[in-house]
């Protein structure tokens, strides 16, 4: 059996550490998804002072990423309508695209929250983690065997996950109710360690 861990990050660099400390704890590149914002672009670090630069639209996203491997070498850039442009690797970018492609679905709703919710991830968590992504966030998504649940659960922590009841209260603090693909977008989150989340 398998359980599907999600965790929300202000920084990809968090996120990329996730996802190669995910592989440590065992994890394969079919197990995981990330999903982050991707705009604007700026520059993804491989760990080795090298970084990976979007290649552009639609264009595939660099051939090797350091430690990472598999799964962040096919990151590639599509849009999401209310979401806008999002770096994407794993299934649930390939759902979440298809869900897209596919509008009778219902647009943004259908493709990231829709493939959220599809994979077990509560309505509620599904647009906040939507919201996030749209403000300048990033996601990663696994699907964790029980075994290997509570190293997976402590590897997504230790990168500084964002506590979703903290940042949920904080959108609800300035008027936000749930994902509106039609909401103007926000000004980027301050999220230096010295600022308040």
């Amino acid at each position: 059996m398998t359980t599907t861990l999600t965790a929300l990050y202000d920084t990809r660099e968090a996120a990329l550490g996730a996802v190669r400390d995910l592989k440590v704890v065992g994890l394969e590149d079919t197990d995981m998804s990330l999903i982050a914002s991707g705009d604007p672009a700026p520059a993804m670090p491989q760990g080795d002072g090298d970084v990976l630069v979007e290649a552009g639209a639609g264009a595939a996203v660099g051939a090797g990423v350091g430690g990472t491997g598999g799964l962040l070498a096919g990151l590639g850039l599509i849009t999401i309508p209310g979401i806008g442009p999002v770096l994407a690797a794993g299934w649930l970018a390939t759902a979440a695209a298809g869900a897209v492609a596919g509008a009778a679905v219902g647009g943004a709703a259908g493709g990231l929250i829709g493939a959220l919710v599809a994979d077990g991830v509560g309505e509620d968590d599904a647009h906040l983690y939507a919201e996030a992504v749209r403000r300048g966030g990033t996601l990663v998504i696994a699907r964790v065997p029980n075994l290997r649940l509570e190293a997976a659960r402590t590897v997504l922590d230790a990168r500084r996950a964002v506590d979703p009841a903290t940042r949920r209260a904080a959108y609800r603090d300035e008027g936000w109710t749930g994902f509106d693909p039609d909401a103007p977008r926000p000004a980027p989150r301050d999220t230096r360690p010295d600022r308040p989340v």
